[in-house]
């Protein structure tokens, strides 16, 4: 097993060029700032100190949330294990290490998109020096276990999905399971673990194999009682995963228009 962490880097360079980063992705970058709460642009800007650990902790969040659709993505276009893992880690200390995204502003325009185009012209750019030194050179950047990763991929749909499906799909999930674990989060704060445990399962796409009633019945409450919790859980639910993509976009307008997308993605 394969465990490579941000937290050993040792060293951290100076600031990149935004224009010279601009050109190495092939992307166009955010660059007029904006009223919108924080979201994972402004977790960027905190990369600008170079020194801070909330930066470090900011860019380390990042990259353990999203690799795996990246990795996905990159095995879907016929890369070994091997050679994904490679790449991933090096889109990685392209993107983060050299602090690429040091000078990026917030601005319209979802991450999701932003992160994927960045991949694309990373994987082109890959393909001309591919004669090149061993990639990343055995720098770890991110915490990347291949056997979780083999794990998961070997359970994405055997079927003719492009690799941008399978990226979206992905990043869907990883969205979700954020939202459920901030959720879970706030409810074992509260000493309600036993009870979340017991009524996720009520969630939209939950797997419940037990009634209100019985649950009712199990813990000594009315029917009443549980719908009351059950419709809390939703609305929590509903309100941490609105905040959730709130932070992959750049403006409250975008937020909408994103849920939507991801419900037609995971519906596909």
């Amino acid at each position: 097993m394969i465990r490579r962490g941000i937290s050993g880097l040792t060293r951290q360079p100076g600031l990149g060029n935004l224009q010279a980063m601009s050109k190495a992705f092939g992307a166009e970058l955010p660059t007029a700032a904006t009223g919108f709460h924080t979201t994972h642009w402004t977790l960027v800007l905190a990369a600008r100190d170079k020194d801070s650990a909330a930066a470090r902790e900011a860019l380390a969040s990042l990259c353990s949330t999203y690799w795996y659709p990246l990795y996905a993505f990159i095995r879907r276009q016929g890369a070994s294990p091997h050679e994904a893992e490679d790449l991933t880690q090096e889109f990685f200390f392209r993107f983060l290490e050299r602090h690429a995204l040091g000078s990026v502003q917030p601005a319209a325009g979802k991450f999701r998109s932003f992160l994927l185009t960045c991949l694309k012209n990373f994987l082109a750019n890959e393909r001309e020096r591919a004669q090149a030194q061993r990639r990343g050179g055995g720098r770890a950047i991110i915490s990347l276990d291949a056997d979780e990763a083999e794990t998961r991929y070997s359970l994405e749909p055997a079927d003719s999905l492009t690799p941008e499906a399978v990226f979206e799909r992905r990043w869907a999930f990883a969205v979700l399971e954020r939202t459920m674990r901030e959720l879970r989060r706030e409810y074992a704060a509260d000493e309600k673990s036993e009870l979340f445990e017991q009524l996720q399962g009520f969630l939209p796409n939950g797997h419940g194999h037990i009634s209100r009633a019985e649950l009712a019945a199990q813990r000594g409450a009315s029917v009443g009682a549980i719908d009351v919790a059950v419709h809390r859980l939703r609305q929590r639910f509903g309100d941490l995963l609105r905040e959730q993509v709130a932070r992959t976009v750049s403006s409250e307008a975008e937020v909408e228009e994103e849920i939507r997308h991801l419900i037609a993605v995971l519906g596909a």
